[in-house]
């Protein structure tokens, strides 16, 4: 099971799905785990006692659109979401699987009761070793310890509230003898019906809060509003801190010159349209699956250059390839059509791309897409030149095109990732225009 540093919250979370994370949950071994949304995030900050117990936790646990949205802050998606009314249950019957027990303690007078009751009746097979409320219950801590190592409990469930819960598992939790220990906030108040779950249409567009919010708008509103706001404000702080202006500068030259291009260019575009409507059958744009930044595929657009069953030909001309390697390319492959062959030895084809750009599945400046099929054919080194977005145009472009080699080429896009600049991305812009007046290695 994989666990994500992020950023934008200073904290390290379980980046697994809820599979993967149960089963090390419930693998030998002591555990305390918390859940981490929004509010909890806020309380950290402020709160020393409360911090010192998130940091002595064997794992958190991301809870809540807020987490997930501050990951994506600084470019980090965590595989999903571990809200902890599903997840408890879901653990639960893996418990009942392995035959282990729980024990509740925590919430309003027979709620812990009820909602023990309640997991009964929905898990078969799961042992209940006991409950005890978090008031009049909960007052001699000693007796409570006790009373949980007498049950035997393989899992206790504390459900005090936040931070109370927390602090409480910190000071206590080495005393208990069961493996795995867990602060659960308010999941006995929705087990036993004290409180109602938002329809599943409203929890799968991941607005539950606002829900909650409408059910108890004076307890909530200070946490959901003026926190949610307050916790966004320093996830965004703190994200900023991490970024590097040159992404910054990138994406703005990306867009600058995508736009330009666009403006400038769209007489060419018009033109280049009709042309390859006017001269074969088929669509004025074609869209290919290529791969970009980190093995993502996505569809890039050209302006179509060659004939419609281009793709069904493939095979019949790999053969005659011009170019040493993995990658294809032949000057004399009988697809392409007479606009096609002018379009390609301008690079007017290449055009579209722009819009791939604008996207963001592209820049500018970097490695050329490559297709799936070439991909999967790559040597390990060549698999490098994945970890940069792809590029309308890049070093090997401005240096011979065509005419490069595959390993050549991977070499030149590997040191180009490794050392690419602003400067170096103006430069080889500049370079593209005489490359593309020169015609050199475009086929």
């Amino acid at each position: 099971m994989r666990e994500t540093f992020l950023p934008a919250l200073g904290l390290k979370l379980v980046d697994a799905t809820t599979q993967d994370t149960i089963k090390t949950l419930l693998s030998p071994g002591r555990r305390r785990a918390f859940f981490m949304n929004a509010h909890c995030c806020n309380l950290h900050r402020k709160d020393r006692d409360y911090a010192a117990a998130v940091a002595a936790a064997d794992l958190l646990l991301p809870d809540g659109i807020g987490v997930e949205l501050a990951g994506k802050m600084t470019g980090v998606k965590l595989t999903e979401n571990l809200n902890g009314t599903d997840f408890v249950p879901a653990l639960l019957k893996q418990a009942a699987v392995e035959g282990k027990s729980v024990y509740l303690f925590g919430g309003k007078p027979g709620v812990a009761d009820a909602a023990a009751s309640a997991f009964g009746q929905s898990i078969p097979g799961l042992r209940i070793a006991g409950s005890r409320n978090g008031y009049d219950e909960a007052a001699d801590t000693r007796a409570v310890i006790e009373d949980i190592n007498k049950s035997g409990a393989d899992i206790v469930l504390v459900a005090l509230g936040v931070p109370m819960q927390e602090l409480w598992l910190h000071k206590n939790a080495h005393l208990l003898n069961a493996d795995l220990t867990l602060a659960v906030g308010a999941l006995f108040d929705f087990t036993a019906g004290v409180v109602t779950r938002a329809p599943a249409i409203v929890r799968r567009a991941k607005c539950e809060w606002i829900w909650r919010l409408a059910q108890e708008p004076k307890r909530l509103a200070n946490r959901y509003l003026a926190g949610n706001v307050s916790f966004l404000a320093h996830a965004a702080l703190r994200a900023a801190r991490q970024i590097s202006p040159a992404p910054i500068l990138r994406r703005g030259l990306d867009l600058t010159v995508s736009l330009g291009t666009l403006a400038l260019l769209a007489p060419v575009f018009a033109l280049t349209a009709l042309a390859v409507r006017a001269d074969s059958k088929g669509p004025v744009f074609f869209k290919q699956t290529r791969v970009g930044q980190d093995g993502t595929e996505f569809g890039m657009y050209k302006f179509r250059s060659m004939v419609v069953d281009a793709e069904a030909r493939r095979e019949e001309v790999l053969q005659s390839s011009d170019r040493e390697g993995i990658c294809f390319k032949s000057r004399n492959d009988p697809r392409i059509t007479r606009v096609g062959r002018f379009i390609r030895r301008y690079s007017i084809d290449e055009l579209p791309q722009v819009l791939n750009v604008l996207r963001g599945e592209m820049s500018i400046v970097g490695p050329r897409p490559a297709l799936p099929t070439e991909v999967a054919a790559y040597p390990k080194r060549a698999l490098g030149r994945l970890s940069i977005k792809p590029g309308i145009t890049g070093l090997w472009q401005v240096s011979g095109r065509a005419k490069i080699g595959f390993d050549q080429m991977v070499e030149m896009d590997l040191s180009y990732a490794a050392s690419r600049t602003f400067l170096m991305d103006i430069v080889i812009i500049l370079s593209t225009f005489r490359a593309v007046l020169s015609k050199d290695g475009a086929y």
